[in-house]
């Protein structure tokens, strides 16, 4: 249960991720689901990923856990997207990348320089 809080947040912004897109090509935002459900089922599967790697400590708002969040959920929602039938030419992987990285990482960084911030000076 600890975990849903942040695939929560990044499904959240997976979606957002695909509305931005189909409404940039001047697509109905409607569809984002057609466009985001290969992102969102690999999203769950690095989700799953993450919480099997014996990182220490296992936090999902982490920015190791991010990581493999981003990466299984860029190459796998090509994967898919390229199995059923779609596109996945090179501009698309290179704005997805950096879409996905500054929204799954982004979010995490924010969390952990608050958290920095937030403690209070040792003594």
């Amino acid at each position: 249960m600890r975990y849903l809080p942040a695939f929560v947040v990044d499904a959240v912004l997976v979606l957002i991720f695909a509305v931005i897109g189909r409404a940039s090509h001047g697509e109905n935002p409607v569809g984002f689901l057609l466009t985001g459900w290969p992102f969102l089922a690999a999203l769950a599967v690095g989700h799953l990923i993450a919480a099997a790697v014996p990182m220490r400590p296992r936090r999902p708002w982490s920015l190791g856990w991010g990581l493999i969040a981003w990466v299984v959920t860029l190459a796998g929602g090509m994967l898919l997207r390229l199995a059923t039938g779609d596109t996945a030419e090179t501009p698309f992987i290179i704005v997805a990348s950096l879409v996905l990285g500054l929204f799954l990482l982004g979010w995490r960084l924010i969390a952990l320089l608050v958290r920095r911030y937030r403690r209070p000076p040792e003594a």
